[in-house]
């Protein structure tokens, strides 16, 4: 195959790019229209990015209202002739049934890039029709030509699931910007920072905590901090502060977390780097959903220890972070509580060569490119 074409098709809101999951499609789009032409369909709701250097048309109805799209079949038929693509990407399953439609009209490969095994993702937030959209996302796979999941584990999943065929199925995990270690001198002056800001001694252990705070399994986290590690740690009388960073928060919890000893709560961060480079560790206890925690990636790269449940750190359990990354047992909060106590905030951490060659966006983007060409 001939240098790939892409017409990527999104079907919510990306841009701006806040979230894990926003930043997981646009970063790769933009690394990759460095090498091949880009055309990208985006629902309605987004705000075209004046900074992208490929065509953003958002146009579609986001996938809540996702059937409404029949109206832009040839609309969209008339996109990949005039753009000359060869490839509709499609973000997530949930317009995989758009991708066939638009494969069947004019012939061209179909790819499926999987951030989630979504009915795994939806029966653990108990949705109902879990089961349904499990048919619907294995038909939908099958159908690709090309199938990319976030981690070697959704892959090995998929194929045994669904009886995908293995030459289809490809790793593309999430990726980092950050290409190297953090200094670390600029780490302990964050740290110094955001002591001196908190009126905290210097020997109080920081733990982080962020993401988007209306998603199932992020609250459920902030339930196990305040419910389960809180009381566990809080016996012990060693000085810690767990710092809780996010958006979308609904006013109940937030009053919650404001009055909780041991816990501030900063809100949604623009600076986000900072809490990862100042604090000590960032702290996972992520039960529900699926996919690789993009947080743990971030915060591995900006060189902080980790803490995390097994289920949350699936994708990044590799030999070489063993020193960085603690898995613990899920719903072992014992356990959790004990590694966050044994944390040695004096030992510096040196995050390996191997994970930035491995999580870099310019690598993740060129392996791709040749999955896309076969």
């Amino acid at each position: 195959m001939d240098q790939p074409v892409v017409l990527g098709i999104v079907s919510y809101k990306v841009f701006p790019a806040q979230m894990g999951g926003q930043k997981y499609i646009v970063d790769y789009y933009n690394e990759l229209s460095k090498h091949i032409k880009i055309v990208l369909a985006v629902s309605k709701d987004n705000q075209a990015d004046q900074y992208a250097n490929y065509k953003i048309l958002p146009f579609l109805f986001s996938h809540w209202y996702g059937w409404l799209n029949l109206i832009h079949v040839f609309r969209l038929s008339k996109i990949i002739q005039r753009e000359k693509v060869n490839v509709i990407m499609i973000d997530h399953s949930y317009f995989g049934w758009l991708g066939w439609l638009l494969k069947k009209m004019t012939g061209k490969k179909l790819a499926i890039k999987s951030a989630n095994i979504e009915y795994q993702r939806f029966r653990d937030m108990h949705r109902p029709g879990w089961r349904i959209y499990r048919r619907y996302e294995g038909w939908a796979h099958r159908h690709a030509d090309i199938n990319f999941f976030i981690s070697s584990e959704e892959k090995a999943l998929a194929i045994q699931k669904w009886n995908l065929i293995p030459a289809t199925c490809f790793i593309l995990p999430y990726g980092t910007k950050t290409t190297s270690r953090i200094n670390r001198e600029e780490r302990l002056n964050c740290r110094r920072l955001i002591l001196k800001e908190n009126n905290l001694s210097p020997n109080t252990k920081l733990f982080f905590f962020n993401g988007s705070l209306d998603y199932l399994p992020n609250t459920d986290a902030l339930y196990v901090i305040v419910q389960e590690l809180l009381h566990r740690m809080e016996s012990s009388h060693i000085p810690f502060c767990i710092f809780i960073c996010g958006s979308n928060i609904s006013e109940a919890w937030a009053q919650v977390l404001q009055k909780t000893p041991n816990i501030i709560y900063k809100g949604f961060v623009a600076d986000i780097n900072r809490y990862y480079q100042g604090t000590d560790c960032l702290i996972c206890p992520v039960t529900l959903g699926t996919g690789v925690k993009t947080k743990l990636v971030e915060a591995l790269a900006q060189g902080q220890a980790v803490i995390a449940c097994k289920k949350s750190g699936a994708g990044l359990n590799l030999p070489e972070l063993h020193k960085q990354l603690t898995l613990v047992n899920d719903y072992d909060w014992n356990a959790f509580a004990e590694a966050m106590l044994n944390l040695d905030i004096h030992e510096p951490v040196r995050t390996p060569d191997t994970f930035y060659e491995r999580f870099n966006w310019p690598a993740i983007v060129e392996e791709s490119i040749l999955s896309l060409q076969k």
